[in-house]
């Protein structure tokens, strides 16, 4: 009776206990296979192919990698390979891949800078607005600077501020379409009112707010320009046409005596 009880037992435990070999075979063969891709020499890293790149080059880009070449590319852990490379401030956007056999690519979209805007500090800016890096001593070299911005506020509201300085860059666009004096910055006042100083000479062209009339006062400074001589431009030191739009105040440096 004991050893037919053992009996049925059995019977009834062999299909769980046939489960568990087929399972703990599986997960050995698993195991072996994981092992083995990822300490083969077969899958070691032979190239870190980088796209998408100009400012940055693609050897500054593999240094800030925490994967090297000789690494095992199903070791390497793409999640963070690409935490690594967003924390590069020209970098706005990244992501990565392998290649098989021993390949990585990263695709990386960098930050292009629209101007310099002092922010208790030069920071470049992208053509939406936002500060993406402060600006070293030569990479603001040909942008326009803006100024005008109190960093509390900007701290306080990043995208209010970000709202004023794409106004502003579209103010600067609709200038550069004429044959119009070549601007070095561009000030906002607290009241939101538009000053163009030029490159050269540093006038001031005060334009209003950016609500206004803009285009009309543009057209306006056109109608003035064209009016004065060589010697009266050299003279020029302010022209304001933020009273009205069809009206233009000029402010000559006196003539030498």
């Amino acid at each position: 009776m004991i050893a037919d009880a053992c009996g049925r037992a059995l019977r009834r435990a062999l299909p769980a206990l046939v489960g568990v070999g087929v399972l703990g075979a599986i997960g050995g063969t698993a195991w072996g296979s994981y092992y083995f891709v990822t300490t083969s020499s077969r899958f070691a890293i032979a190239e870190i192919e980088v796209n998408g790149n100009h400012r940055l080059s693609a050897d500054q880009i593999r240094a800030t990698l925490p994967t090297r070449i000789g690494d095992n590319v199903f070791a390497t852990n793409l999640d963070t390979l690409v935490g690594e490379l967003r924390e590069n401030p020209w970098i706005a956007s990244a992501s990565a891949h392998r290649m098989l056999p021993h390949t990585i690519v990263i695709d990386v979209r960098e930050h292009v800078p629209a101007a310099v805007v002092q922010l208790g500090g030069l920071y470049l800016v992208d053509a939406n607005g936002h500060a993406f890096k402060r600006a070293e001593l030569d990479e603001g070299d040909g942008l326009p600077i803006i100024t005008g911005f109190d960093r509390t506020a900007y701290v306080a509201s990043p995208s209010a501020v970000a709202a004023q300085i794409r106004a502003a860059l579209a103010a600067l666009a609709s200038w550069k379409h004429g044959d119009r004096p070549t601007i070095g910055e561009v000030h906002l006042d607290t009241h939101g009112a538009l000053a163009l100083i030029t490159y050269e000479k540093a006038i001031s062209i005060e334009l209003g707010t950016l609500e206004g009339e803009l285009a009309t006062r543009i057209e306006t400074f056109d109608a003035i320009w064209a009016e004065l001589d060589a010697a009266e431009r050299a003279r020029v030191r302010a022209i304001h046409l933020d009273a009205r739009a069809d009206q233009v105040t000029v402010a000559f440096a006196p003539k030498d005596p």
